[in-house]
């Protein structure tokens, strides 16, 4: 016989604000084979917890049913304190009276009657359930980190320092990312170059750590302490373990006029390159879409000028099978494709530049050796116009709905350079907010206005228009004179918004990871567990997770590095009891099951039938591998013959419940 305990939580006044909380709590005390139902005011608490307790052990309950908050937040919480009462952690059942209910509702009313239909729903599931013992699985003791920017780097050094072997898959031939970019960084103004290059050699050079750049994840499979990956290292055409990085071949290559990525296409490279002067690994790659000898058959200029023989025109893509317990996310962003904004004139105009192009443009390595030269006729620039969120906090389609939260201090650190290193040049910056939240960050803004008279206009740019002499008529309005104004200016610069890189997507999908509506990767909770993915094993580290800067990028990526630290220490997982199984009866071997399990958990075998004339006839059933199962349910979805359920799930539990709702 059941014997059901039923505790309602007030969450202080997240719940009892719109529920009657002790109207529930005696409602659902009338239940059909409930013995106690109590309400207090944190039942998450350790006086709540041991009340809970207390029940278990004075009324023998069977069952245990908790009105509160979201699972995600409190099922472990009541699961353990249900286990050190003896009771069965998986004869318990969370019934979310907030998220589902007091949060979404004004009526107390309509709210309480919600709340009682919800811990019905719980009642009548819980009458069904079966206790389920977790089973164990090992922990492949090596990290994979998807990404070699500064989060990527940083994750996996600190992961490599506390003993466990990483790999980091990065698609460009170097580690770096964006940061490596960079000139300065906000709002130290140090070198970037100097913060980010001993990482990287640190990386090149640590027993623990393997590179594997220019290549891709291809494929994923697995659970968390046990995932499959094979990885896609794309031909290089150069042999890594002999190439010395000497740039003799960059040096001699006739094909010139190849645009450079690395400078945003702002100068030319050479068809076999190396990026840039710190690239890690130094390595030079040869790029086929314009490599002669590649295409036609004719040239071999490289090969004939590398002493360490190490250019192969044969090289093939190449894969490799690799074994993790943790995947960690750090594919990084680019700034979005502005070419919809054509009232700035950026397709127009050579002169009208994105933020990060200027960065190229300042830099001591960039296509004019660090002086500031207009791309057009390269003459220095005597005004110059930033124009703050292009693409950002937007409401039409063109671009994100959101901040991209490092315009506002970068735009500061490009006019204060400006200012300081050519004091001639006039710097205006157009803004709809001026946004610094961080450490210093204030105070460093204030600087540009009134240290370096940056000129700042609240108010927006409504076109740019260019001249035949390459300058730009800049047309905007500033709020507070309430006026219009009319620029001439040399340049324009777009802070463009920022957005996940395209691969993120792909990625996310393979891993079977959770994105928003913007390709950002959603963390299991925004508070509690910011550098988790909701799939097991799966962590998430910098702006893969949401616009963030370099600083908390790096926090974020030592943070994410802990948790997957705190997984591999762990020799064996307890796995979730919540697994598929099939009913081999009722199984014809169609092979649905099969094709739509996300983690290959289900196989096939012949098994023997003992008929009605006593014959044995041999069928294809289903076999589930608990082990491997993560209990997604997909599988008792396809199957057509209803012989696939799951355990904590099963088919009848889910129609109890859903006739207590239509009581």
């Amino acid at each position: 016989m059941n014997r059901i305990g039923v505790f309602v939580c007030h969450c202080g006044t997240n719940i009892a604000a719109t529920v009657d909380v002790h109207r529930v709590a005696e409602t659902l005390g009338k239940e059909p084979s409930v013995v106690i139902a109590k309400d207090y005011q944190y039942m998450c608490s350790e006086a709540g917890q041991n009340m809970i307790k207390d029940a278990i052990r004075e009324y023998g309950l069977t069952g245990l049913v908790v009105c509160s908050c979201s699972p995600r937040m409190h099922e472990a919480t009541f699961r353990k304190a249900a286990a050190s009462a003896g009771l069965n952690p998986y004869l318990v059942e969370i019934a979310n009276i907030r998220e589902q209910d007091s949060w979404i509702h004004k009526d107390i009313e309509e709210a309480t009657e919600k709340a009682v239909i919800l811990g019905r729903t719980a009642i009548a599931k819980v009458q069904l359930n079966t206790p389920l013992t977790a089973g164990e699985s090992p922990v492949t003791k090596r990290a994979l980190v998807i990404g070699g920017g500064i989060a990527g780097i940083q994750t996996a050094l600190d992961i490599a320092e506390a003993g466990f072997e990483v790999d980091i898959v990065e698609k460009q031939p170097t580690i770096g990312g964006k940061m490596a970019q960079i000139d300065k960084t906000f709002p130290t103004l140090d070198c970037a170059a100097c913060i980010l290059t001993p990482k990287m050699v640190d990386c090149a050079q640590n027993d623990k750590i393997t590179i594997y750049s220019y290549s891709e994840v291809a494929a994923v499979s697995g659970f968390v302490g046990n995932f499959s990956v094979k990885i896609k290292r794309k031909a290089r055409f150069v042999d890594e373990t002999k190439c010395t990085g000497c740039g003799l071949c960059t040096e001699k290559c006739p094909q010139k006029k190849v645009p450079n990525e690395f400078n945003l296409g702002l100068d030319n490279r050479r068809a076999i390159y190396i990026p840039f002067a710190q690239a890690v690994p130094k390595v030079a790659t040869i790029d086929p879409d314009y490599c002669n000898m590649l295409k036609n058959g004719k040239c071999g200029v490289c090969a004939k000028v590398c002493g360490a023989q190490a250019i192969d025109y044969k090289a093939q893509d190449t894969y490799v099978e690799q074994q993790y317990g943790a995947i960690v996310v750090a594919t990084g962003f680019n700034p979005i494709n502005i070419d919809a904004y054509d009232e700035y004139a950026y397709s127009q105009s050579q002169n009208v530049v994105t933020s990060l192009e200027l960065e190229r443009l300042m830099n001591a390595a960039g296509p004019n050796g660090g002086t500031l030269l207009r791309p057009s006729d390269k003459k220095h620039p005597k005004t110059i116009v930033f124009v703050q969120c292009v693409g950002s906090r937007c409401d039409d389609s063109r671009g994100k709905g959101y901040c991209s939260k490092i315009c506002c201090m970068y735009t500061a650190k490009h006019a204060m350079l400006i200012r300081e290193k050519y004091p001639d040049t006039n710097v205006y910056v157009f803004y709809i907010d001026v946004r610094t939240p961080g450490k210093n960050f204030d105070e460093f803004y204030r600087r540009a206005v009134e240290q370096y008279n940056v000129h700042y206009v609240k108010g927006q740019v409504g076109k740019v228009v260019p001249k035949s002499d390459g300058n730009l008529i800049v047309y905007g309005s500033d709020l507070i004179e309430g006026k219009r104004l009319v620029i001439d200016a040399d340049m324009v610069v777009l802070a463009a918004a920022i957005e996940p890189d395209k691969s993120a997507r792909s990625i996310a999908t393979m891993l079977t990871a959770s994105m928003d509506t913007n390709d950002f990767f959603t963390e299991a909770h925004p508070k509690l567990r910011p550098v988790e993915s909701p799939t097991a094993g799966i962590f998430l580290s910098g702006v893969c997770q949401g616009p963030k800067d370099i600083p908390e990028t790096v926090a974020q990526a030592t943070a994410c590095a802990g948790k997957v630290i705190g997984l591999l220490v762990k020799d064996k997982l307890t796995c979730n009891p919540c697994v598929a199984h099939s009913d081999e009866l009722m199984c014809n071997g169609c092979s649905s099951c099969e094709k739509v399990c996300p983690y290959g958990a289900i196989t096939y075998e012949e098994k023997g039938f003992r008929q009605p004339d006593r014959t044995t006839k041999m069928r294809r059933v289903a076999i589930v591998n608990e082990a491997v199962c993560q209990g997604c349910g997909a599988c008792t979805v396809a199957c057509p013959s209803g012989a696939m359920d799951l355990k904590g799930f099963a088919n009848k539990q889910i129609m109890a419940e859903v006739d207590a709702i239509c009581l």
